[in-house]
């Protein structure tokens, strides 16, 4: 009886200890992303990005290689488009169209654009959310600007495409089968000048009336 005891015990030790790793796991990323943003604020956004990676937060969208597979079904959703800068940044940025109905599964580009009004130089990272947040897990970017530094010179304005789907499995979920509207929101941040972010983007430059490369 004793040894039954003793190794219930142990289980619940066991237990007990792997819950203690993963809430000091989530504790040490927050007090890292705080850290980071109060100590050195261009870290915030990469420190942002790995948050939402490794806890799921802020509507987190997937980044699919391709759609192969991916059936489209006859169940309409419409998806919003939603854009905001920061007041630091004087930067015009908006989306071309506010929102497109699309069928599940299906395929969609649209984009933003990015207007310098100004005779300086501008540098600025975007980051994105989806509400609501539980459709995050379903909404699919094959094409993206985010996470990247944008570069935009005196009078030029970047055309930048968004190419995405979102999965039909939406209508298995408990919580998002009944969902037929979704909102995708882009924020426009500064970044430092001569900072290293992974990569740099420069879209499609629109500069009086003309498209380049």
């Amino acid at each position: 009886m004793s040894d039954g005891k003793t190794t219930e015990s142990r289980t619940t030790a066991r237990r007990g200890g792997f819950r203690l790793s993963a809430n000091l796991t989530v504790a040490i990323i927050c007090l890292s992303a705080v850290g980071g943003m109060v100590g050195a604020s261009y870290a915030s956004v990469p420190l942002y990005r790995l948050f939402c990676q490794v806890t799921g937060y802020g509507g987190t969208t997937r980044t699919a290689v391709n759609s192969e597979g991916i059936k489209v079904i006859d169940r309409d959703i419409t998806v919003r488009f939603d854009a905001n800068v920061s007041p630091s940044l004087n930067l015009k940025f908006e989306p071309v169209q506010r929102s497109v109905t699309i069928k599940l599964g299906e395929v969609k580009k649209i984009a933003y654009t990015a207007e310098n009004t100004t005779d300086k130089t501008i540098y600025g990272t975007a980051t994105f959310n989806v509400t609501p947040q539980q459709v995050g897990a379903y909404f699919n970017k094959l094409e993206c600007f985010c996470f990247t530094e944008t570069v935009v010179k005196p009078g030029e304005k970047l055309d930048m495409p968004v190419v995405f789907f979102v999965d039909p499995e939406l209508v298995d979920g408990e919580e998002t089968r009944n969902v037929h509207t979704v909102t995708l929101s882009y924020t426009f941040y500064p970044t430092p000048e001569g900072g290293k972010p992974v990569e740099t983007t420069r879209s499609n430059v629109v500069k009086d009336g003309s498209t380049g490369g």
